[in-house]
């Protein structure tokens, strides 16, 4: 059950991708956010593209993945990529500053650490910065998302009135602007 759960998740994860780069294809200017869970996937459009345009994109997303383009399942801002980024950063600057603690044998962070630790530190997340992005991409590949879409199929797609989240996206994505905000939610089946 809980294995059939994730399963479903990964795919329609994949396809909330698919959607996303196969409307990139076609429309420019636009920034997209997306959930997914086991019934389907919610996608937030910030820009003016229209509705059939997104419907139509699902649509082809589905029908290229299933017959065989299961690159369109990465995309390079996806959250797993982002989060990998973003730990592995915090992770490497905590390790220069722990190893410069421990050099100088200081039980706390002094501003001594903090100040001989930061060029490495700097280094340290500038590497990361550079191998975490493939690394976040590989994760996406194999443990986030599945391109396989299996017996997946599209239910219906449906506008729905953005969200708080869908809003604070909007800040987020600096789309603050601009007024033209979709919604929708994907649901698909087996």
């Amino acid at each position: 059950m809980l294995s059939e759960l994730v399963s479903r998740t990964r795919r329609n994860h994949a396809l909330e991708h698919a959607t996303i780069n196969v409307l990139s294809e076609k429309h420019k200017n636009f920034s997209a956010q997306g959930n997914s869970s086991h019934r389907g996937f919610y996608l937030n459009i910030y820009g003016d593209i229209p509705e059939q345009d997104v419907v139509a994109a699902v649509e082809e997303a589905h029908n290229r993945m299933k017959q065989g383009e299961e690159h369109l399942a990465l995309h390079p801002n996806c959250g797993t990529v982002l989060l990998t980024t973003s730990t592995m950063a915090a992770l490497a600057a905590h390790a220069m500053f722990g190893l410069e603690q421990r050099r100088q044998r200081r039980s706390s962070l002094s501003p001594s650490v903090l100040f001989n630790a930061l060029p490495a530190a700097v280094l340290a997340v500038t590497v990361t910065l550079i191998i975490s992005r493939p690394l976040g991409m590989a994760l996406q590949a194999y443990v986030t998302t599945d391109g396989h879409l299996g017996d997946l199929r599209v239910r219906q797609v449906r506008r729905i009135a953005p969200s708080v989240i869908t809003r604070l996206f909007q800040l987020l994505l600096g789309q603050a602007g601009n007024q033209e905000v979709r919604a929708y939610h994907v649901e698909t089946t087996e």
